[in-house]
C-alpha cells in the first residue's frame, strides 16, 4: 500500500483524509498521463453519498484542465464503470465511492482500460504528483481544454448487459432487494423487474447521508425480516457501490460469500463451466467451505484478503470463479470485478435450475462457527507489533491448536485491525477474540 492508495483505492473521511484538492490532482494527473499523445477519454461513476458530487466535480476540473474529456455515468455501481471502460474503449475509469463505509467517508477507485484495478505503479506516480509543492503539469488551453459529457447511456447499456446474462426467467419469484440507499438504486430493481420477478425493495431512497446506514450487506438483519414478513423466495443485499452481494434464503438464513462460492462452484462444475474445477477464496473463508469443496471434487486456491488478490490469482491461472466471504464474487467470464447484481443473477440461476428452495440447496454445507471483531486503532502496524498483543496472539494460537483458526489482519481501507477466530463453538470463538481485542484496547493505540 502507498501513502494514499490502499487495497481499494484512495479512501478516507471526506475533506479530512481525502480532500477535494486530492481529487483535483488525481484528475489532473490522469488527464495528463492518458493524454500524452491523444485526447484522453475517461469515464466517471459515483455512489450516493453527499461528498460524491463534490469529488466528481473536482475530478472533472482536473481532467478537463489537462485536456481530457470526462464522461459522467452519474450514480452507478462500481462494476458498471469496469464494464463501460472495457466495452467502449475508454482509457480509464474512475469510481467515487467508499463502498460499505459510512457516508462521511469517500474514496476514489481507478480502473484501467481493460476494466480492472489500475496498476500500483500509476497510483505511485499519482501520489508523487499529489505531494509535489509545485504543479509542473501542462494546462490545456483553447480548444484543447477537455469537455464534460453526460453518459448515462453507458449505465443503461450495463443494465442491458446484465439482463442478457440471465438464462432463466424470474417470473413469479418473489425477490427482496436491500439497495443500501446506494448505487444499486439505479440498477438492481430494473434488472429484476425486466426478468419477470415480483420485486420488493427496501432502503431505496438515498438522501446523501443514509448510504449503508443500518442497511445493506453489512446490516443484513433488516433484509432477513423483510424476507420472512413477506414470504419471499430469496433476498439480496448490496453494499454502497454494489460490488458485493449477500443473500437471504426463504427461511431467513444468511447466505454469505462462502455459501455463494460453494453453490455457484458446484453448479458450474456440474455444467462444465468451472475452469480447471478450481475456485479462488481468501484466508478469511470458512474452513467448512474448503471441506465442502473437497467433497465435491473441487480444488481451491487461497489468497490474502482483497478482491485484487483474488482477481490476480484468477487471471494468472485461468480460473472462472473466485471471491470473498464478504460477498465480493468474481465471475471472470462476465466481469473483471466483484458485481453484486451479477452475483444475484447467478445465484437465481442455481436456484431456478435446481427447482429447489435455496434453504434446501446449502443444507449439506457445514460452516464452522466464526467470530469477527474490528478494532479501530491509531496505528495498525504499531498496535500489532506491541509485545503484549503478540503475546496474546500466541496464547490464543496455542489454545486453538489444530481445533480452530486465528486470522488477524490490517484493513486496507480503514484504521482497523480485524480479529477472527474459527473454532468448535460460538462461545470459544467469542472468548478467544475477546482475549486479543482486550489486549489491543489496552495497548494505547485503541480509538473509541
Amino acid at each position: 500500500m502507498g501513502k494514499y492508495f490502499g487495497t481499494d483505492g484512495f479512501r478516507g473521511e471526506a475533506n479530512v483524509v481525502l480532500k477535494v484538492e486530492h481529487a483535483y490532482k488525481v484528475g489532473r494527473y490522469l488527464g495528463y498521463y492518458f493524454g500524452k499523445d491523444k485526447k484522453a477519454k475517461i469515464v466517471i461513476g459515483k455512489d450516493t453519498r453527499r461528498s460524491s458530487y463534490m469529488f466528481e466535480y473536482a475530478l472533472v476540473a482536473g481532467l478537463t484542465a489537462s485536456g481530457a474529456d470526462a464522461y459522467l455515468l452519474h450514480v452507478t455501481p462500481t462494476p458498471s464503470v469496469s464494464y463501460v471502460v472495457r466495452s467502449e474503449r475508454f482509457d480509464c475509469g474512475i469510481m467515487i465511492s467508499a463502498s460499505h463505509n459510512p457516508f462521511y467517508d469517500n474514496g476514489i477507485k481507478l480502473i484501467n482500460g481493460d476494466g480492472y484495478k489500475i496498476a500500483e505503479s500509476i497510483e505511485n506516480e499519482i501520489e508523487e504528483y499529489i505531494d509535489k509543492e509545485y504543479d509542473e503539469l501542462p494546462l490545456a488551453t483553447g480548444s484543447n481544454i477537455g469537455r464534460t459529457i453526460d453518459y448515462s447511456i453507458g449505465r443503461n447499456r450495463y443494465i442491458g448487459y446484465l439482463i442478457s446474462l440471465a438464462t432463466r426467467s424470474f417470473k413469479d419469484k418473489k425477490v427482496g432487494l436491500d439497495l443500501s440507499n446506494g448505487a444499486a438504486t439505479t440498477v438492481a430493481k430494473g434488472v429484476f423487474d425486466a426478468l419477470g420477478a415480483i420485486t420488493y425493495t427496501i432502503n431505496s431512497e438515498p438522501n446523501g447521508v443514509n448510504i449503508n446506514l443500518e442497511c445493506g450487506s453489512t446490516h443484513i438483519e433488516k433484509l432477513q425480516k423483510h424476507v420472512l414478513d413477506n414470504s419471499l423466495d430469496i433476498g439480496f443485499a448490496y453494499d454502497g457501490d454494489a460490488d458485493r452481494c449477500l443473500a437471504v434464503d426463504d427461511m431467513g438464513n444468511i447466505i454469505d460469500g462462502d455459501i455463494i462460492l460453494y453453490l455457484c462452484g458446484t453448479y458450474m462444475k456440474d455444467n462444465d463451466e468451472l475452469e480447471k474445477d478450481t475456485l479462488v477464496a481468501t484466508v478469511m473463508s470458512n474452513l467448512g467451505l474448503f471441506k465442502g469443496l473437497e467433497k465435491k471434487g473441487i480444488s481451491y486456491e487461497i489468497t490474502s484478503v482483497g478482491d485484487r488478490n483474488v482477481f490476480e490469482n484468477m487471471m494468472e491461472n485461468g480460473y472462472s470463479l473466485g471471491g470473498e466471504q464478504s460477498g465480493h464474487i468474481i465471475f471472470s467470464k462476465h466481469s473483471l470485478t466483484g458485481d453484486g447484481v451479477l452475483t444475484s443473477i447467478k445465484l437465481m440461476e442455481v436456484m431456478l435450475e435446481s427447482k429447489t428452495k435455496l434453504s434446501e440447496l446449502h443444507k449439506e454445507l457445514y460452516l464452522y462457527p466464526q467470530h469477527l471483531v474490528n478494532v479501530r486503532v491509531m496505528d495498525k502496524t504499531k498496535a500489532l507489533d506491541d509485545e503484549k498483543v503478540q503475546k496474546s496472539i500466541k496464547h490464543v494460537e496455542g489454545l486453538l491448536g489444530d481445533n480452530g483458526r486465528l486470522v488477524i489482519r490490517q484493513s486496507g481501507t480503514e484504521p482497523v485491525i480485524r480479529v477472527l477466530v474459527e473454532a468448535g463453538t460460538d462461545k470459544i470463538c467469542r472468548e478467544y477474540v475477546e482475549i486479543i481485542t482486550d489486549t489491543i484496547k489496552k495497548s494505547g493505540y485503541y480509538i473509541e
